[in-house]
């Protein structure tokens, strides 16, 4: 399956804690267009594997499990898509650092990745879509409309990551974060497959400084000075 060319797709890729879930998921609702959360992706597979009692280090078994997913995204206002798993509700068990780390470790394989590709161009449908990542531009959507790198500090980051954690009642430590966001983004750079870095067409927005609307607001403005309007 190639890229659905007739489908105007926006990329969002970046690290860990750069904003642009909260952004993809914005810019999607503001276009009225589809969305992804590529990373979701993985975090679902890392945890079926681990309910399934699978060693995390066969990668065989767990493209296996990539392979076999049942799947569905439900849209919700001003909040994150419901995400279900064989028909039950795992949203918020994605959510742990436990399943974020060991997604970083499931995503570093091949044959993962490679189970895992046709599903997300599966998700390219009109009226347009939005896909946020670490290889949305690079790897999965090469030919996107329009491809944004969006980075920050990892002081920053953490302290994002901490907030949003705090907030679902998980008890966490902020400089434990901020070590583990920095092994995970040399793990995500230093990987052979589709490893995080953006893509030599991306335009770079650094969030450090900005809140979630102010880069929504900036990718609309290279939407529109790109193409004049796509929606």
């Amino acid at each position: 399956m190639t890229e659905k060319k007739q489908v105007p797709v926006i990329t969002v890729d970046g690290p860990s804690g750069s904003g642009k879930g909260t952004v993809g998921q914005m810019l999607a609702q503001k276009l009225g267009w589809h969305f992804l959360d590529s990373g979701a992706l993985y975090r679902i597979t890392a945890f079926a594997s681990q309910a399934q009692g699978i060693d995390m280090t066969d990668e065989t078994q767990v493209a296996q499990v990539a392979k076999d997913l049942d799947i569905k995204f439900i849209p919700q206002k001003n909040a994150p898509p419901s995400v279900s798993l064989a028909g039950k509700e795992i949203g918020d068990a994605l959510r742990t650092e436990e399943i974020a780390e060991l997604a970083s470790q499931v995503a570093v394989m091949p044959q993962v990745r490679a189970a895992l590709l046709l599903k997300q161009q599966a998700f390219a449908r009109l009226p347009g879509l939005v896909a946020d990542g670490r290889d949305m531009g690079t790897n999965v959507f090469p030919a996107a409309r329009l491809k944004i790198y969006l980075t920050a500090n990892p002081e920053i980051r953490a302290q994002r990551r901490y907030k949003q954690l705090k907030e679902k009642g998980f008890d966490v430590n902020l400089a434990r974060l901020l070590e583990e966001i920095q092994v995970r983004d040399a793990r995500d750079q230093a990987r052979t497959v589709a490893p995080l870095k953006p893509a030599v067409d991306a335009h770079i927005l650094d969030s450090s400084g900005l809140d979630a609307q102010e880069v929504v607001q900036k990718v609309l403005d290279l939407l529109d000075s790109k193409t004049g309007s796509i929606k």
